[in-house]
């Protein structure tokens, strides 16, 4: 009689089905389980593998290899598969559309009550501007602040929410003010109106960082990249789209509101408006998993230590420092050309210095096409090498533009070109601060860096101008392109000797 071995001991005493054919084999005799049988038989190295929904044994001779894990596609596909990021996207288009529009909206509403006849609009709508910009230099650092100490999502769904309603009031507060004026002669609603652009900028000064900080929580690290592509794209978009068919659509808005109200023209402001809340409507459906602090207010630190804070984080974190450095050149650089291209326009042959919006929506078109193409190839380069294309990309179309800026066609390839690059910077940079900036920080981070770029869109508008006059067009755009090198060059060089240091301490 044939002596049992300890694994039928353990067997038999265990409260396994024998009956269960896995563990049966063709002699009938009891076979260990692979846990077991790695215990007992470790020479065997737990090879024992039972086939995948056969019920049948597999002998170690006959095992199937397995199967490597499927490789997930990379560019734009998951990243549209996620039904947050979907969510969080369909609320930028409707709200960023509303921002775009709502300045057209302010520029109408001033030729139709404010303007008199034979009036340059021009004062009145750089008075807009100035309110709109005020609290991005005030504010952006203290709404960051307070983003990283609220609810992200709760503060993008409460942002565009009061946005609209604030819009919504608009027609209201010009009927109640009608014929009123100030002691300085300005009329009130023309003042209401400063008011309300002032509100509506503060809050979105919350939104921006806001928006930066909640996406790492809705898509995954290694799909920031299309993620932000994606943003890229549609913020491009919303410039040209809100700013070349924003009149016609608040003529049509009013045409339509006027079938239901009588000959209202309240048609602009519910189409604006209407926008806002759609979008908070939509943020409303995002779940984001952010887990928020619960302290008390008193415990609070005090917000300029919070603001410290982000500052010495940036001071510690070079890659993060050299991206926020590149973002601020090529935002500068931007602005700059904001301002040049009307004098481009100009000593153009073939347009008029009102047409100046071609050239800049030549360069929205080249962003927006090089951050689809970023979005569906970029996940193969390290984000450093690619700002270092775009820099260099970007200088030699400002070279180029300076040698060739009276020729609009080789002027507006050029200017397709450069906005391509310009994605290069943007994108991968926006990216490399979203990946590296832990979550508790980047509300902080994200309003140092909307401060910081809302300070560099400022001074070009002034410098720009000054400098073309004294020194012209040519000098001007090769001053450009040599900022731009100095920038690519100075984010290349923390970053290679952050990497160095790091490689010594370890």
């Amino acid at each position: 009689m044939m002596r049992p071995s300890p694994a039928d001991y353990i067997l038999k005493s265990s409260p396994i089905d024998h009956d269960f054919e896995p563990f049966r084999s063709s002699s009938s005799r009891a076979i260990p389980s692979p846990m077991l049988k790695e215990e007992l038989f470790p020479e065997s190295n737990g090879s024992f593998v039972p086939e995948n929904g056969s019920g049948k044994v597999v002998s170690e001779d006959k095992q199937i290899a397995p199967q490597p894990p499927e490789e997930e596609p990379e560019g734009f596909v998951p990243v549209l598969k996620n039904r947050n990021f979907l969510t969080l996207w369909s609320g930028q288009v409707f709200s960023q559309l509303s921002d775009k529009v709502y300045l057209v909206l302010m520029i109408a509403l001033i030729a139709s009550r404010f303007q008199s006849e034979g009036q340059t609009i021009s004062g009145w709508v750089s008075s807009i501007m100035i309110a709109f910009t005020i609290p991005a230099i005030l504010f952006g650092s203290i709404a960051g602040v307070y983003v990283d100490r609220w609810s992200k999502k709760g503060v993008l769904v409460s942002t565009n929410l009061l946005r609209g309603a604030l819009v919504f009031i608009l027609p209201i507060l010009l009927w109640l003010t009608k014929g009123w004026t100030t002691f300085g002669g300005l009329p009130v609603g023309f003042c209401l109106l400063l008011a309300v652009t002032f509100l509506v900028s503060t809050l979105t000064q919350f939104f921006a960082p806001a928006e930066q900080s909640i996406m790492p929580l809705v898509v995954e690290k290694r799909h920031l990249l299309p993620a932000n592509s994606l943003y890229t794209t549609t913020a491009m978009a919303s410039v040209i789209i809100g700013f070349a068919v924003g009149e016609p659509l608040l003529a049509l808005a009013d045409t339509i509101a006027g079938w239901f109200g009588g000959g209202t023209d309240f048609g602009k402001e519910l189409l604006v408006g209407g926008g806002y809340v759609i979008a908070g409507i939509l943020l409303l459906l995002m779940r984001t998993g952010e887990k928020t602090q619960d302290i008390a207010p008193e415990d609070q630190p005090h917000v300029w230590e919070d603001i410290k804070d982000g500052l010495r984080f940036l001071k510690k974190h070079a890659h993060v420092r050299g991206a926020l450095i590149q973002l601020v050149i090529l935002f500068s650089i931007f602005a700059a050309l904001a301002v040049l291209a009307v004098r481009l326009a100009e000593v153009m042959p073939e347009i008029k210095s009102s047409q100046f919006g071609f050239l800049l929506a030549a360069g929205g078109v080249g962003m927006a096409a090089g951050a689809a193409l970023l979005g569906t190839f970029g996940q193969r380069f390290a984000h450093a090498r690619l700002g270092t294309i775009g820099s260099v990309g970007m200088a030699g179309c400002l070279v180029g533009i300076a040698f060739f800026y009276t020729h609009l066609w080789i002027t507006l390839g050029l200017l397709v070109s450069l906005g391509a690059f310009a994605a290069l910077i943007g994108i991968p940079m926006q990216t490399t601060i979203q990946q590296e900036t832990p979550e508790d920080m980047r509300g902080k981070v994200f309003g140092l860096q909307n401060n910081a770029v809302n300070i560099a869109l400022s001074l070009p508008l002034v410098l720009a101008g000054v400098s073309e006059t004294l020194f012209g067009l040519r000098i001007v755009f090769l001053a450009l392109a040599a900022l731009t090198i100095a920038g690519g060059s100075l984010t290349w060089y923390i970053a290679h000797t952050n990497d160095d240091l790091q490689e010594e301490e370890a």
